[in-house]
């Protein structure tokens, strides 16, 4: 059944049942054609959520349904998405915890102390009283508004001591136990900047916060916090001071601030993103309903760490605001065995997950062919790529990988998004399988997508034209929100098919950095400016497809997202309004989706031509296999003939051969770039595993290596190669 755009205004009026019939009878058609009716703030619409608002819950262990093959289900209908976005994490957690107690909203995978993990499982009931308690004991220490540092381990006593501090009105920070290894000067960076006033973590985390408690300046009072199912703690911490708890304090309205997500400072000092609580409810709707999650189909799959913006709102959001139950483990126990990973994605169909690229590749690479026996990921819903750039190898050798057990292409969603936008901003349709497009590299250099053909450039796979496309993958189109592709400069919206700089505008994108007024001024709130002589918006008959297939670009549209927005083209007054977002990144709009195609920060400037960091990256990382994948950074210095390319990147080799195979590493890695990307490398510096900085999210710290290497600190195996 085709749908006009008549069909969609219909339904927008008659209200969210008729928007849900629409919905159910679109089948395989995207659903983000329905974004443009949803609301821009569905806070501001919503009422009160009905008692049966989610309807029954079938357990994922049980009798849950597993999508079919063609990935294909009903999207959240309207009246749940503006109920989601109307209500604080709070107030979702007293609603459920009144109405379904015995529901388990989430179970923590303990495999520290069982190889085979340990499952605590805890329901709404039991995890709304824990927060009271919790709430009651940060209160006794922290008045309304001060912030609160959350040092505790992954784990059911980090989720209560967040959702305590909301409770009690207090600005939670998420962070980390001080004994994470690499992590102390970010911790204390954090802790100098958002000054709080009590400290959160659990019993067995306290040695560890006391002993390093004792380096600061000034002592802090502790709350221990331990998870419902673990045995509550008697005392605090030894500067809590004793007394009953104060009296009950109101409830947190949606704009006030629920906590700060400090970013991961991969092209500067970490930065505290002020995030309300209409915030993080408006962006776990949108998230939910971009990927077509139903609390009755449904289970979350996480071992992402709760300090991550994605990890947070993917595990709390997700359930509390949500509805939809979850699982979840330490990072760690992912990382020394990924298979844990997939083991829960086979158990719980109906999987959600999100992960970073790396995790992609970590898991196709270390998961060995005796663990993979009985997997079956067929009943996997969707597994979101994103937090880092997403590359088209990852996907393809993920799916050559875990196709055999079922996985199917289309579960795999490339997606964009910030700490600044909470952190979701759009992704690629799920039921849709992801090709990479292949733009001329040469084109893009310069700021125009141009599509290329396998069969123009002598086959995608490999020839001498190989080396001038470079492949980009869709990030879809936004739900509840926009996009604008910007001239950084003129702060005009670019055509489509121009790459410029990535700005948001919505109900998630949060209001300011603390204490930073200055950074905050040019960031958020900011205005589009009027192109003063532009034609109005050819009309748009391309809903998007997000697919990442399509015919060039068209370029008397303009690069905005959803594609029909603004309907009345350049003239209307809605290019006027403020508080949009600059996100700082780079991308464009094909084919009705977004393509990011780098940092703003990052982007390497060489004779007027404009090269990406990553595409130069992965180029070395092809060049030869001693190349540790995701660890190389490309940057830019200043020499006597002016910006010159430096590459560093970790290599395995040893033996008493090292030399000279180094150097012809080196000299592998100069042609390399030299042909891919017409780029003459000034310097190559091969070092020993773990001398590139990393970010605490696990991205190449770029501008952090550049630092070191003009320091004379980014120590080489071999010594430089220029």
């Amino acid at each position: 059944m085709e749908l006009s755009e008549a069909d969609f205004r219909i339904a927008a009026v008659l209200g969210d049942a008729a928007l849900e019939k629409v919905v159910h009878s679109m089948g395989t058609e995207p659903y983000h054609r329905l974004a443009p009716l949803l609301p821009e703030n569905p806070g501001a619409l919503a009422g009160p959520a009905s008692r049966g608002e989610f309807g029954p819950r079938v357990s994922a262990r049980g009798s849950g349904s597993a999508p079919g093959a063609a990935g294909v289900g009903t999207a959240l209908p309207g009246d749940q998405f503006r109920a989601i976005a109307a209500r604080t994490l709070d107030e979702h957690l007293t609603e459920r915890a009144a109405n379904r107690p015995g529901e388990i909203v989430m179970s923590f995978m303990d495999y520290s102390s069982d190889r085979a993990g340990r499952e605590t499982p805890v329901t709404f009931g039991e995890l709304d009283a824990a927060v009271t308690r919790a709430a009651g004991r940060i209160a006794r220490v922290a008045p309304r508004g001060a912030r609160m540092v959350i040092l505790s381990p992954q784990g059911l006593g980090y989720v209560t001591a967040f959702l305590g501090a909301l409770r009690a009105g207090v600005v939670a920070v998420p962070l980390f136990p001080p004994d994470l290894i690499g992590h102390g000067d970010r911790l204390t960076a954090v802790v100098d900047d958002c000054e709080p006033a009590c400290v959160a973590t659990t019993s067995g985390a306290l040695p560890a916060v006391e002993a390093y408690l004792r380096t600061r300046p000034r002592p802090l009072p502790i709350c221990v916090v331990d998870g419902p199912g673990e045995p509550p703690a008697d005392t605090d911490g030894p500067e809590a001071p004793p007394g009953p708890a104060p009296a009950r304090r109101p409830r947190p309205e949606l704009d006030d601030i629920a906590y700060i997500q400090y970013t991961s400072g991969s092209t500067r000092t970490p930065s505290g993103v002020l995030i309300s609580h209409r915030n993080v409810v408006s962006n776990t709707a949108q998230a939910i309903t971009a990927y077509r999650c139903e609390p009755s189909r449904n289970t979350i799959v996480s071992w992402l760490p709760l300090f991550h913006d994605m990890g947070l709102v993917l595990l709390v959001g997700g359930t509390v605001a949500g509805g939809i139950r979850a699982v979840f483990m330490d990072p760690v126990a992912f990382l020394q065995r990924p298979v844990r990973w997939l083991a829960q994605l086979a158990a719980n169909p109906g999987a959600v997950t999100m992960a970073p690229n790396f995790a992609f590749d970590f898991a196709a690479e270390r998961v060995r062919e005796k663990d993979r026996a009985g997997l079956r990921l067929g009943g996997v819903w969707v597994m979101v790529n994103g937090a880092e750039p997403v590359r088209p190898a990852t996907l393809t050798r993920f799916v050559e990988t875990f196709g055999p057990l079922g996985l199917r292409p289309e579960a795999l969603c490339p997606s964009y998004g910030l700490a600044e936008a909470t952190v979701y901003v759009c992704g690629a349709a799920s039921g849709v399988a992801q090709l990479p497009v292949l733009f001329d590299a040469a084109a893009l250099a310069t700021g125009t997508a141009v599509p290329v053909e396998a069969t123009e450039q002598g086959g995608a796979a490999g020839g001498e034209g190989a080396a001038r496309v470079t492949a980009l993958l869709s990030c879809g189109v936004p739900v509840g929100q926009h996009i604008a592709i910007v001239d950084p400069q003129s702060r005009q919206v670019c055509p489509v098919g121009t790459v410029g700089e990535i700005w948001t505008r919505g109900p998630n994108v949060a209001r300011a950095y603390h204490q930073q007024p200055d950074r905050s001024a040019v960031t958020f709130g900011q205005r589009l400016a009027r192109p003063p002589d532009a034609p109005p918006a050819a009309p748009s008959t391309d809903t998007g497809t997000a697919s990442g297939t399509g015919t060039a670009a068209d370029t008397r549209r303009v690069a905005v997202l959803p594609a029909d927005w603004p309907r009345g083209g350049w003239q209307e007054d809605g290019w006027q309004e403020d508080g949009w977002l600059r996100t700082g990144d780079l991308g464009m709009v094909h084919d009705g989706a977004l393509y990011v195609t780098g940092r703003l920060k990052d982007l390497i400037v060489i004779d007027g031509r404009n090269h990406y960091p990553q595409d130069i990256e992965a180029t070395v990382e092809a060049a030869h296999e001693a190349v540790r994948p995701n660890r190389t950074a490309a940057f830019t210095v200043l020499t006597e003939r002016g910006e010159a390319v430096v590459v560093a990147t970790e290599v395995d080799v040893t033996g008493d051969d090292q030399l000279p195979e180094t150097k012809r590493m080196a000299g592998l890695i100069r042609g390399a770039v030299a042909v891919n990307h017409g780029l003459a490398v000034h310097d190559v510096v091969l070092t020993r595993p773990g001398a590139v900085p990393l970010t605490s999210s696990g991205k190449i710290a770029r501008h952090a290596c550049r630092e070191r290497y003009l320091a004379g600190t980014l120590v080489s195996t071999a010594g430089t190669s220029r």
